[in-house]
């Protein structure tokens, strides 16, 4: 077996497989001459072959408008802009820059059953041609992916991030209570689209497992409550996930990716048959070996606190001693940065903590 599929597999002992979740430090690090744009990061890092096929067009952060809002300035102010962008929001942005940090987001589309049709409600058809043509040619791309032995990944919007990019977060609070039909017409619209889509995926290969963005945790808890999840998510969820599973061969991953304090939704979202969690931010008091010692069937990802890499080697040591050594024994689990690696860990010591990883994983 390959170090993906031991992790998969849940086996006691198995070396990491290595990689990373991702970056805000990139242009840093080539600014300082440690690397340029060209460079391959799995040879100079220690990264595992790629052993993922990914399927998208169903939405990431956001809904799968087809077609998307038009990306336009809607006011100058000064050193920054506000952009409607393609989900339909206004966002106050740097000028001249709109990735690389956390934008404020300032108005969404949605504000009562009459935004949510003209708006948005269109632009969720499952059968525009468009959407059908994206959908079929990924998944004759990934036959070939399938029978070369890759993972199918399937990368889907959650329910509750889908919401949030409509409604706004707090904006959506209020939904929940004052218009809550209108809530549920928005998670049919959902999952109408996810079934769709999944489907088509479906006629095609077998999926290994759907990546749920969700986002649905912050530093001390769920989002929403329990009986919120209850009644908006939990009942598309289900029928999606038994759609989803029927003639299904392979084993079916499902996939929770929420920041913030995890532990307040994994029950939950067990109950519906997820069994993988990540990223495990540390920050939100998330202990990755706590988390797999409570909850020993999951697989785990994740777990290393981006405030210790910028630390320095000591720091790094304690980190990799008490994590590495528990969950290689306990399997199901490979490292990476809680989020997406930040500007304040140096180059220096980023290398250090890749090489306790491999030295970790032999």
């Amino acid at each position: 077996m390959t170090k993906l599929q031991l992790f998969y597999n849940k086996v006691p002992d198995a070396p990491f497989y290595q990689t990373e979740f991702g970056y805000y430090c990139m242009e840093k690090w080539i600014a300082e001459g440690h690397l340029t744009r060209e460079t391959n990061l799995a040879e100079l890092f220690g990264f595992d072959p790629n052993e993922f096929h990914y399927l998208g067009n169903l939405g990431g952060c956001e809904a799968p408008f087809v077609p998307p809002f038009e990306v336009k300035v809607l006011e100058d102010r000064g050193e920054h802009e506000l952009v409607q962008d393609s989900a339909g929001r206004s966002v106050l942005y740097f000028k001249n820059r709109r990735s690389g940090f956390m934008p404020e987001y300032v108005d969404h589309p949605v504000k009562d059953m009459a935004t949510w049709k003209e708006k948005c409600a269109w632009r969720l058809d499952p059968k525009t041609p468009e959407r059908l043509k994206n959908l079929e040619n990924h998944a004759i791309a990934a036959v070939n992916a399938q029978a070369q032995g890759k993972f199918i990944n399937t990368y889907l919007v959650g329910g509750y991030m889908y919401l949030r990019s409509l409604f706004g977060p707090l904006e959506l609070l209020y939904m929940f209570y004052d218009d809550p039909a209108l809530i549920h017409t928005c998670m049919e619209a959902w999952y109408e689209i996810m079934n769709s889509g999944l489907q088509i995926y479906r006629q095609y290969v077998e999926l290994d497992q759907i990546l749920f963005d969700e986002d649905i945790c912050y530093k001390t808890g769920s989002l929403i409550s329990d009986d919120m999840i209850c009644e908006f998510l939990v009942p598309y969820y289900t029928k999606l996930i038994d759609n989803v599973k029927k003639g299904q061969n392979r084993k079916l991953n499902l996939y929770c990716a929420t920041d913030g304090y995890i532990e307040a939704v994994i029950p939950r979202y067990m109950s519906m048959g997820f069994n993988y969690f990540a990223p495990c931010e540390v920050a939100a008091d998330c202990d990755v070996v706590g988390i797999g010692k409570k909850y020993p069937d999951i697989l785990l990802s994740g777990g290393i606190d981006k405030r210790v890499l910028a630390q320095g080697r000591d720091a790094i040591d304690r980190m990799c001693g008490y994590i590495f050594p528990a969950m290689r024994k306990r399997g199901g689990y490979f490292p990476t940065c809680d989020h997406g690696v930040p500007e304040e860990v140096s180059f220096e010591n980023y290398v250090y903590y890749r090489q306790k990883c491999l030295e970790y994983s032999k």
